[in-house]
């Protein structure tokens, strides 16, 4: 008597038993289920949140003068599984720059002037959606050229520039524009500087930390006496 051979299920009947369907499922069906499952993926991601905690005091590993230049309480941001995704630690002063006559800079504050140090506990992006390595940065003013390649990145220019603090030796500094794009591009790894978004602040709570729009997290902090908001989890979308 000749052996008898069991034929084994189609693969779509293991994917409908999966999804606690009977039977298989269509190619049709099937088509339409993976299309369901990538749909819900944004709805999922943009449901993630963050959460804001005290930080202590700044690394000991930074420079004394930093260290020296820096709030001595700082913020910690945890992502959506609970683990720290970054730390901010902001200037206790700061000297303040001419106010400039266009209405898209919200900030009086000098060109290249050091706001804060920040440090991400792994892998993060700047506002362009741009990689950065774990590791400790500075975080410095400027403003993105009007040149006609930065519209729609922001509705002002503002703008806080990421320098790797290997890279940053003197709190005191006010590079200018092109050297500290230069600076800050070796922290992005590409042709673009490291930014994130900053702007006036118009919140009457300190530090506050909010979800605004569908993506962005924004923290509401005092640079010595001066009210600012900076994005720190969420890239520009377009």
């Amino acid at each position: 008597m000749s052996p008898v051979r069991i034929r084994s299920p189609a693969p779509n009947l293991f994917v409908g038993q999966a999804l606690g369907l009977r039977g298989a499922l269509s190619p049709a069906e099937l088509y339409m289920k993976q299309l369901l499952a990538l749909a819900l993926l944004p709805a999922s991601l943009a449901l993630a949140q963050y959460k804001m905690e005290p930080a202590g005091a700044p690394p000991a590993d930074l420079a004394p003068a930093f260290i020296a230049a820096l709030q001595q309480q700082g913020v910690r941001i945890l992502g959506p599984d609970g683990s720290a995704y970054c730390e901010v630690w902001f200037r206790t002063k700061l000297a303040s720059g001419p106010k400039s006559t266009d209405d898209a800079v919200t900030l009086s504050i000098p060109q290249g002037a050091l706001l804060g140090v920040i440090r991400f506990a792994g892998p993060a992006q700047d506002r362009r959606g741009q990689s950065l390595k774990a590791g400790t940065y500075t975080l410095r003013y400027s403003q993105y050229p009007v040149n006609g390649d930065h519209q729609g990145v922001a509705p002002q220019r503002d703008f806080a520039l990421l320098v790797r603090v290997s890279d940053d030796s003197d709190p005191g500094a006010n590079p200018g524009f092109d050297a500290l794009a230069a600076l800050s591009a070796k922290a992005s790894g590409t042709p673009h500087p490291a930014v994130l978004s900053i702007w006036s602040s118009a919140s009457d709570k300190f530090p506050n930390f909010t979800k605004q729009g569908e993506h962005d997290w924004v923290l509401d902090a005092k640079l010595g006496d001066l009210p600012i908001s900076i994005i720190l989890a969420g890239k520009v979308e377009g």
